[in-house]
């Protein structure tokens, strides 16, 4: 085989760029079947995905399994994205002309004898640091790699796994695979508890379709109208409407500020830019909304793109009770919510996600997967879904209305976990029949009296103080919100005409029954009064 200095030599010789890069492909190809499939494969995780050669078109890709390589191609018109581990359109793709993903130096956490004297753990070049020292977003070691191996199983400074005689409610719930009843009730007595939760900008496109889904006729067995959550946007949001639905008892939670349209941006987000985007993103809710209550407490990240412990550190300080961006994978039986005090009870879902390792003071409203199949008494398994839009075999109503029931029956007759539907409006008007759908499946449930369509919020609330259907007729934290109270608070808000430095050549309108601010509220100035020093 032609040695790499050769090679080099013949390529500054022959000066001619294409007989180079013929010759290097076939450099490349003649190591890659020199190496037995247990050299590709040492040391290599069962679910990374890497190329045998940089020739083609980018589409294929092997993995390793107990039975050899296997081979993977994207459709047509996609590539593999080495990084992200997966496909996309080529022209996103900016690493075909890579193998693999760079190898990261570990750390020695687990050795037959310690190499290390206690309280202290071993770089991966056998240097000794103080293990509080590990995966604290700062390299310690000389060669980086007390910050590379930090995930929810190999982060030596993780959560302990939970602990029943320390978790009590109402502040701490775990339990060993998370499908633990709160409280112990027996399943009979549980009410089943469905959460409608919107994602993006509320305003005139999709107002109409809240007003006819919530439009204060269908009520719980309580007596109290039912209530979704709202995951908000502030872009293009009409905050007069907002203040409407949170005067009519629904939930307003964040979803950023800026939406901004790069997952590493959320997954690999600073403390400051979590900072900046959620607790900036209330600010704007509760000044333009004139929400002054305190009850915007709940976070969801864009893209599902969970930022760590970065992301939840922020959250305990600004006072945010819950998260509701991490799925579970689908499973027999669901997973309720739970604390993050303790380790997770399930393993953190999807590629290249950033789940929290470390203890935290934050509730978690796990997004347990849907179940898409049409049958799934004879449907071959598929894989399944967390945000309703994206089970993409759904191409009809009926196909909708048997996913619905489908899957509200898995959670009813097993641990009856929170069935959560998570929407876009546009999904649901895309088709009529898809709102007709829901509409229907929602009047069917409210003619059981153990069905309750609550808001992330009253999950909570429930699980702190566990009640027996019995009593949900007096729980009085659902009653809380069970009335709507007064008439809207304007009927012809201010459109402000604003602009902002921080997007040039761009006037936004912001509909809001408060005082126009001076500048379009954005990052760097939330209150629209003026710009604060960068940070």
């Amino acid at each position: 085989m032609t040695s790499r200095l050769a090679f080099a030599a013949i390529c500054i010789a022959l000066l001619v760029t294409s007989e180079c890069a013929r010759l290097k492909r076939q450099n490349d190809e003649d190591e890659t079947e020199e190496k037995s499939v247990e050299e590709l494969c040492e040391n290599r995780p069962p679910d990374e995905y890497f190329r045998l050669t940089t020739d083609g078109d980018c589409r294929d890709v092997v993995r390793c399994t107990k039975s050899g390589l296997k081979q993977i191609s994207c459709p047509s018109g996609l590539a593999f994205d080495i990084d992200r581990q997966t496909c996309d359109w080529k022209a996103k793709v900016q690493n075909c002309n890579r193998l693999e993903k760079p190898r990261k130096i570990l750390p020695n956490l687990k050795t037959d004898e310690p190499i290390c004297p206690d309280g202290k753990l071993s770089c991966g070049n056998g240097e000794c640091i103080n293990k509080d020292l590990f995966c604290n977003d700062t390299p310690d070691c000389k060669d980086g790699s007390d910050e590379n191996s930090c995930s929810v199983e190999t982060d030596p400074n993780r959560a302990p796994d939970c602990d029943q005689s320390q978790c009590q409610l109402p502040d701490c719930f775990c339990s060993a695979d998370g499908t633990r009843i709160p409280g112990s009730i027996e399943p009979n007595q549980v009410p089943q508890m469905i959460t409608l939760t919107f994602n993006g900008a509320i305003n005139i496109d999709n107002i109409d379709l809240y007003e006819e889904i919530f439009n204060g006729q269908r009520q719980n067995p309580n007596g109290c109208q039912i209530k979704g959550t709202f995951f908000m946007n502030h872009k293009y949001t009409n905050y007069s409407a907002v203040q409407d639905l949170h005067r009519r008892g629904h939930e307003i939670a964040v979803f950023s500020l800026t939406h901004r349209d790069d997952p590493k941006y959320w997954t690999s987000g600073s403390y400051d830019d979590w900072l900046a985007e959620m607790a900036g993103g209330r600010l704007i809710i509760e000044r333009f909304a004139n929400i002054s209550d305190g009850s915007i407490i709940g976070v969801r990240a864009p893209y599902l793109r969970v930022g760590g412990n970065k992301q939840f550190e922020m959250m305990a300080d600004q006072f945010f009770v819950y998260d509701a961006s991490i799925t579970a994978s689908l499973s027999r039986v669901p997973i309720w919510p739970y604390t993050l005090y303790f380790r997770m009870p399930h393993k953190c879902n999807g590629n290249a996600q950033n789940c929290p390792s470390k203890s935290h003071p934050v509730w978690e409203i796990v997004m347990n997967e849907l179940d898409r199949r049409d049958d799934p008494s004879f449907d071959e398994s598929l894989p399944g879904c967390h945000m309703v839009d994206s089970c993409s075999n759904i191409q009809s109503g009926d196909q909708f209305g048997r996913l619905l029931r489908h899957n509200f029956n898995r959670h009813f007759n097993s641990n009856r976990a929170p069935l959560g539907l998570h929407f876009t409006a546009s999904w649901l008007k895309s088709k009529k029949e898809y709102k007709e759908e829901l509409i229907k499946f929602i009047e069917e449930m409210l003619d059981r009296n153990d069905v309750y369509f609550v808001t992330n919020l009253q999950v909570i609330q429930w699980m702190q103080n566990p009640t027996e259907l019995t009593g949900l007729r007096d729980f009085s934290e659902w009653k809380e919100k069970c009335d709507v109270k007064g008439q809207p608070f304007c009927s012809l808000p201010n459109a402000c005409p604003l602009t902002t430095r921080e997007l040039p050549g761009e006037t936004l309108r912001l509909f809001t029954c408060m005082e126009c601010p001076n500048n379009y509220p954005w990052v760097l100035d939330p209150t629209g009064d003026g710009f604060n020093k960068r940070r």
